[in-house]
């Protein structure tokens, strides 16, 4: 997979700029891990083969060695400014999540009910979506970055340029609110970042495109440890994406952990004092239980079944991200139209609210984790039905991240298979379920952190079967995009747009 690029760190791309303007090095966003699952393997493997290696990463390179520059005073001075960096961009990292969940709350409850409706009628989110699709077109077509990162290249670690913020925004604003059905993270990564480089435009920093780089992806930390809940996340996040060695590695990935520390603390301050606490990340109500020998051995079956539920919702991902090159504006307010009307005909079918199927599936994965009684069978299937389309169009069009519509889609197959299967406990099935939905991110270490901190308490126990889950899924996912066959079918997936 990695083949010959394990010392890789920084690739030059064309597309993205240094604040003087000159080529700046990304962090992996032509990378195999950073576009693993929804991407095609062979495809990114050629568009990194053809890209210039330099840097910290390559001590042969013409760029200075990793020792050097951790010893140099310089990288203290560096990362100094990566944790002042991180207490503003945390704040607007929180300012912009904030915003998103007032607004939601105000499409999504306060419009209905001022309406008279107590909940949002089905044909509410073929409306919502649907508009939002015009947005994020409109956004695509006129402002610089196309609107940012589309998710079904993954979660995207390359370095925004400033210019581009303004789209990033509005994009991932219209698609979160509207009912898009995408996660905040790749959004926050591309603010984190774009403001980063902003803020050090006029300075030394800024003139280097070594230290640009590395306070891009400090920048980047810093904003995601807010949906993530946790500093280490970020952290991890960054050093799977990069594949480093121990040098670069620490040159790297210090900065990243000064910052998102710096940005945790704040989360942690502002959650308490406006009760917007968006840093809490562990599911309610699961108690620690022991993993039994039938709860591994249905582990395997479990997770294959979610890999390639996973990966077919991502091949049609690809082949609408395909459609929507040629055709931004239909294709994009189409899929609003159907991931909208997906979640209408699951209103329909259960009597439940069409938000269950719409928006990013945070606090429905919370709600199926507290009372998954609350679901009939034929309610649940409808779930992972339902939103698995919705998933699907909008990992092509829309712009957000591909995380969390992913692990509720591997949580509701595994709350149906605790129903279903003899022998699996509710808790070990959301674990499994969770730790191969994850695998739609292609970072391994990364997938086992998120679903340990989703389990908390219950983690204890469950640790070795999500890494069971979640390698088993990733080698599926693997196995499925190396084949000839499905290669042709579903083609290779986009590459970044900023």
């Amino acid at each position: 997979m990695r083949r010959a690029h394990h010392r890789r760190c920084l690739v030059s791309h064309p597309e993205q700029v240094s604040p003087d303007g000159r080529a700046l090095w990304t962090l992996g966003a032509d990378a195999p891990s950073a576009v693993r699952s929804c991407g095609d393997e062979k495809d990114r493997d050629a568009r990194v083969e053809g890209a210039r290696v330099t840097g910290p990463a390559d001590p042969d390179g013409p760029g200075p060695r990793p020792t050097d520059v951790l010893h140099s005073p310089g990288y203290l001075r560096l990362l100094l400014t990566a944790g002042l960096l991180g207490l503003p961009l945390s704040l607007v990292a929180f300012a912009f999540l904030a915003v998103v969940h007032e607004l939601e709350h105000v499409v999504w409850h306060d419009l209905p009910a001022a309406l008279g409706h107590a909940t949002p009628p089905p044909w509410w989110p073929v409306l919502t979506i649907g508009f939002a699709g015009l947005v994020v077109a409109l956004a695509v077509l006129h402002l610089p970055g196309h609107g940012g990162h589309v998710p079904v290249a993954g979660l995207g670690a390359g370095a925004t340029p400033p210019a581009a913020l303004p789209g990033v925004v509005l994009a991932a604003a219209a698609s979160l609110v509207g009912g898009a059905v995408v996660g905040p993270e790749a959004p926050l990564v591309a603010i984190g970042s774009g403001l980063a480089l902003l803020a050090i435009r006029r300075t030394s920093s800024g003139a280097d495109p070594t230290t640009a780089t590395l306070l891009a992806a400090a920048g980047s930390a810093a904003a995601i440890s807010a949906i993530f809940g946790s500093p280490l996340v970020a952290a991890v996040i960054f050093l799977e994406v990069l594949g480093l060695s121990r040098r670069a590695l620490m040159l790297v990935v210090l900065p990243c952990l000064v910052s998102s520390g710096v940005g945790a603390l704040l989360f942690t301050g502002l959650g308490r004092w406006t009760g917007f606490e968006i840093g809490a990340l562990a599911l309610p109500g699961l108690a620690p239980a022991r993993l039994t020998a039938a709860e591994v051995a249905w582990a395997l079956p479990l997770a294959v079944v979610v890999a390639v539920g996973t990966w077919v919702v991502c091949a049609v991902g690809r082949l609408t991200a395909r459609l929507a090159e040629a055709h931004v504006m239909t294709t994009t307010v189409v899929a609003g139209v159907v991931a909208g009307t997906a979640a209408a005909a699951y209103a329909l079918m259960t009597g439940r609210s069409p938000e269950e199927v719409a928006l990013s599936g945070q606090a429905t994965l919370f709600d199926l984790a507290e009372d998954p009684a609350a679901w009939s069978t034929a309610a649940l299937v409808a779930l992972v039905l339902c939103k698995a389309v919705a998933y699907a169009v909008c990992l092509g069009t829309f712009r957000g991240g591909p995380v969390f519509p992913a692990i509720l889609l591997g949580a509701g197959v595994g709350v149906l298979a605790a129903d279903l299967l003899p022998g699996l406990g509710l808790v070990a099935a959301l674990a499994i379920g969770m730790g191969a939905g994850m695998a739609v991110t292609g970072l391994p270490v990364t997938s086992v952190v998120l679903v340990a901190l989703l389990l908390g308490d219950a983690a204890v126990d469950l640790v070795p079967v999500v890494i069971l889950a979640v390698v088993v899924a990733l080698v599926t996912e693997e196995r499925l995009s190396s084949s000839s066959r499905l290669r042709v079918l579903v083609g290779a997936a986009p590459g970044p747009t900023t």
